[in-house]
C-alpha cells in the first residue's frame, strides 16, 4: 500500500559533490551539493543549484565558472564538514587539507584528491526558489590516471568508492548488479 506524501525533493540517491570556485587563491572555496545534475548530452551541461544566501553563491555569481569534483568514500568526512561549514569563517582546503588544483580550462581550483573534476562554465542562472540553478557547459574533465584501465582504455569510476547522498545521510555504493543493457543482451 502507498502513502500519499507531501511534496519534497525525494529522488535519491545523488552524488554527494564538492563544487570548487573562485578564480583567485585568497577567493578559492568549497561547497557541498548534492543538488547536481546532467542535463545534455551533446552539448554536455549540467547543473548545479545554490541558495543565494551560502557564501559561495557570489563567487559562482561573480566567476561564472566552477568545477563539480566527485568525491569518494575516503572524502566523507571532508564533504559533509564542507557542507555545514561556511567559507566566510574557514578557508576549507585549508581545514581539510584537500589540495587546489589548476583546472586546464576554467579559473576555479580542482580539489586533486577527487577522481574526477568537471571543469563548467555557467550558461545561465535561473531562480528557482529556495535555490538558483547555475546551468553550465561542460569545458573540461580531468580524470585520476588511477582510475583508468589500462587493458580497455575505460575510466572505472566505481573502482574509486563513490559518495552518494541519500535522504539526509551518506552511503557507499555497494555491488554491482549489471550494465547498461544487461537486460536485453543475448544469451550465449
Amino acid at each position: 500500500m502507498k502513502l500519499d506524501w507531501k511534496p519534497g525533493t525525494m529522488i535519491y540517491p545523488l552524488p554527494a559533490v564538492l563544487v570548487s570556485c573562485g578564480s583567485q587563491q585568497e577567493e578559492y572555496n568549497l561547497i557541498t551539493v548534492a543538488w547536481t545534475g546532467t542535463l545534455c548530452t551533446n552539448p554536455p551541461m549540467c547543473y548545479i543549484s545554490v541558495r543565494p544566501e551560502r557564501h559561495s553563491y557570489e563567487i559562482l555569481k561573480r566567476n561564472m565558472e566552477f568545477v563539480i569534483n566527485l568525491t569518494t568514500e575516503d572524502m566523507a568526512f571532508a564533504t559533509d564538514w564542507c557542507g555545514v561549514r561556511s567559507g566566510r569563517d574557514y578557508n576549507k582546503f585549508d581545514e581539510m587539507k584537500l589540495t587546489p588544483g589548476k583546472a586546464s580550462i576554467v579559473n576555479a581550483p580542482l580539489v586533486e584528491e577527487s577522481p574526477l573534476c568537471i571543469e563548467c562554465r555557467v550558461k545561465e542562472i535561473v531562480s528557482l526558489g529556495s535555490h538558483d540553478m547555475f546551468i553550465a557547459d561542460v569545458v573540461n574533465i580531468r580524470a585520476d590516471e588511477r582510475f583508468l584501465n589500462p587493458e580497455t582504455g575505460k575510466f572505472e569510476l566505481s573502482e574509486s568508492c563513490p559518495l552518494v547522498y541519500l535522504h539526509g545521510a551518506y552511503y557507499g555504493l555497494g555491488k554491482k548488479i549489471g550494465k547498461f543493457g544487461w537486460s536485453v543482451e543475448k544469451k550465449h
